[in-house]
C-alpha cells in the first residue's frame, strides 16, 4: 500500500480528474465507520444541487455500471446504494466498480457527485476527500490487514482535505479531543470535526408506520453490520431483554437465517417483542422468498441520522458548500 499510494501521488500511476465537484467519502478501516449517515448528511447539505451517488455496490452479485431503478434489488446493486435510492427520489444513484467509468457516465447530466466508499479507489483524484474515524477506535492502537482493520497505513490521512470523527459521544472529555488531535495532527487548512449517531423511531420494514409503544419488552436484534455495539447500547434503555442475532457485514441473508429468527421469536413466551433491524439490512429483507417468512411479524428497522458537534457544524458545512460552489464561480458548474 506504502508503494502503491507513493506510485500515484509522484504521477507514476495515472489518475483521473474532473471538472466537476467530485467529493469522496471514505475511511482507513475496513468497515463501521458511518460512511452511511455521512454520505446522506452531504446529501442533506447540498440539497439545493443535482447530486449523484456512485457507489462499487458491495455484496451485489453483478458487475458494471447499474443506475438503480424501481426494480432494483439489494443483490442487484447493494443494500446501501439501494437504501439511498429509496430514501432520495431527488438524488441519481448508480454502482460501477471503475470509479472513472461511472462518473464520465454521470457527470453531464449531475452537478456534484458523491463517492461512497472510494478512499484508496486512487484511479480518481477526486476533488475533495472526506475521511471518517470511529471514535470508539481512534485512540486505539491499530494495524493493517490482515493482523487489524486498517486498509492502508494510518498516514493516509494526510490526503483528507477534512476528516470527521463519527459516532463520537454528545459530549466529549477534553482529553479525548486533544488526543485525537494529537493523533491526527491536520494543518490550518483542514479540519477536524466531531459528529454523534442521533436514532430515530423505529419504522416498520413492510408497512412503513411508525413503532408508537416506548416499551419494547423484548427485542430481536437482527443485524449484518460491522460494529453492532453502538446500537445495543442505544437499545438497552428501551428493552427488558436484547437478543441479538448479529452476522457479518453485508451478510445476504438467507431463507436458514430467517428461520432461525422466527422459530425463537414464536417460542419466547413474552408478550411484547419486536424484531429489530438496522435500515441497511432491512433492504437485504425486501426479497420474496424472505418477506414470506417475515410479513405477519412485528418487524421493524432503526433509522439514524448523523449530527455535527454544534462547535463544529458551521466550519465543516462551510468547507463543504465553499468547494462546491467554487466550481460555480468560475463556470464549470453543469445547469440543473
Amino acid at each position: 500500500m506504502r508503494v502503491r499510494n507513493f506510485f500515484y501521488d509522484q504521477g507514476l500511476f495515472k489518475a483521473v480528474e474532473f471538472d466537476i465537484p467530485v467529493i469522496c467519502i471514505g475511511n482507513l478501516a475496513v468497515g463501521g465507520a458511518g460512511k452511511t449517515p455521512a454520505t446522506e448528511y452531504l446529501v442533506h447539505l447540498l440539497q439545493d444541487y443535482k447530486i449523484a451517488i456512485l457507489s462499487r455496490g458491495y455484496g451485489r452479485k453483478t458487475k458494471g455500471f447499474i443506475m438503480a431503478g424501481p426494480q432494483s434489488t439489494a443483490s442487484e446493486i447493494g443494500d446501501e446504494p439501494l437504501q439511498y435510492y429509496h430514501k432520495y427520489q431527488q438524488v441519481s444513484v448508480a454502482v460501477c466498480e471503475d470509479r472513472v467509468e461511472g462518473i464520465r457516465r454521470l457527470r453531464a447530466h449531475h452537478q456534484v457527485i458523491l463517492l461512497d466508499d472510494a478512499y484508496q479507489h486512487r484511479a480518481v483524484k477526486a476533488g475533495f476527500y472526506l475521511l471518517l474515524f470511529e471514535f470508539d477506535r481512534i485512540l486505539k492502537r491499530q494495524f493493517m490487514l490482515p493482523s487489524g482493520n486498517l486498509r492502508e497505513p494510518l498516514s493516509g490521512y494526510k490526503r483528507a482535505d477534512a476528516v470527521l470523527i463519527t459516532k463520537s459521544p454528545a459530549l466529549i472529555n477534553r482529553l479525548d479531543q486533544i488526543a485525537i488531535h494529537k493523533k491526527i495532527n491536520l494543518p490550518a487548512s483542514k479540519r477536524l470535526s466531531f459528529s454523534f449517531i442521533r436514532y430515530l423511531p423505529p419504522l416498520g420494514v413492510y408497512t412503513g408506520e411508525a413503532l408508537a409503544r416506548r416499551s419494547w419488552g423484548v427485542v430481536f436484534v437482527l443485524t449484518g453490520i460491522a460494529n453492532p455495539e453502538p446500537l445495543y447500547r442505544h437499545l438497552e434503555a428501551f428493552c427488558d431483554t436484547l437478543i441479538p442475532f448479529a452476522y457479518p457485514d453485508h451478510h445476504p441473508f438467507s431463507e436458514r437465517d430467517m428461520r432461525a429468527l422466527v422459530a425463537a421469536w414464536q417460542h419466547h413466551p413474552a408478550k411484547e417483542k419486536i424484531i429489530l433491524t438496522t435500515e441497511k439490512d432491512s433492504k437485504r429483507l425486501l426479497s420474496d422468498n424472505i418477506r414470506d417468512l417475515l410479513l405477519n411479524l412485528p418487524v421493524f428497522y432503526l433509522p439514524i441520522a448523523m449530527e455535527l458537534a454544534p462547535k463544529d457544524k458551521f466550519s465543516f458545512d462551510k468547507h463543504i458548500t465553499d468547494y462546491v460552489a467554487s466550481f460555480k464561480r468560475i463556470g464549470k458548474l453543469p445547469e440543473a
